[in-house]
């Protein structure tokens, strides 16, 4: 099995505080990975180190077949990135955001189909692409944040709670846009802290708590080890007292 992200023995501390202990998680090529625990497990912190954005203490990593610490600027082209907390630029349109990032990922032969996918990808209405990205609410900038981030079919794409704060006909239409794109080779690395939005999600799942990964494995499998009738249940047993 060939693997789009590997991470072995990955630790951190911030003054003094362990914020990942040995950390190793193991992200097959087009497969959907989930990151699930709940706020303040290590989920970001790890994505951060796997993208080069934050030094590991120790452990080695790697995306794409290399360190993402020494070789960031050659892979970002291949690699998506939303983080939870991105937001759009209020005075810009829909539509003069996904123009802009399409001039910085575009070829000149290509820049019609970037800007036709992320408009696909957003399904924003055309009076919304033209109306400012200040007005749109939560889903709405969510989904204009998520068309920008996919615009240019990354290979990986690293995706910090996309579905937080959904309704939910934004949350459905994003695991939509999820499943088609990883079923047809993208592979994405999620976190969320909704273990019903990794079950539906994850062809594996990885479950953090106190900067550790406690388990891995497809959400049946770690259902099954454990006797329970939902991921959810699964992870109250694995960690018993430990959140």
């Amino acid at each position: 099995m060939k693997y789009a992200i590997l991470a072995e023995r990955v630790s951190k501390r911030i003054k003094g505080k362990v914020i990942l202990d040995e950390v190793t998680l193991n992200v097959p090529e087009g497969a959907v990975y989930v990151l699930a625990g709940p706020n303040g497990s290590g989920k970001t912190t790890t994505i951060r180190i796997l993208l080069g954005l934050v030094r590991r203490d120790t452990g080695r990593v790697e995306i794409l077949g290399r360190d993402p610490e020494v070789a960031g600027g050659e892979i970002r082209a291949y690699i998506g990135y939303l983080p939870e907390d991105a937001q759009p630029y209020e005075r810009l349109t829909g539509l003069e955001h996904i123009l802009f990032y399409a001039r910085l990922y575009a070829r000149s032969s290509n820049i019609e189909d970037i800007v036709s996918r992320a408009v696909n990808i957003s399904g924003l209405e055309l009076r919304d692409l033209n109306s400012r990205a200040g007005a749109y609410s939560r889903g709405m900038k969510r989904r204009l944040l998520l068309s920008l981030t996919l615009m240019h079919n990354p290979r990986v794409a690293v995706l910090d709670e996309p579905l937080s704060g959904l309704d939910v006909v934004s949350s459905y239409r994003v695991k939509k846009i999820i499943k088609s794109m990883a079923g047809g080779g993208t592979t994405f690395l999620i976190t969320t802290h909704d273990m019903r939005d990794a079950e539906e999600l994850a062809d594996v799942v990885g479950l953090m708590v106190n900067g550790r990964l406690v388990a891995e494995g497809s959400p049946r499998e770690l259902m099954e080890s454990t006797g329970a009738e939902s991921l959810e249940e699964a992870y109250v047993r694995l960690v018993g007292e430990r959140v």
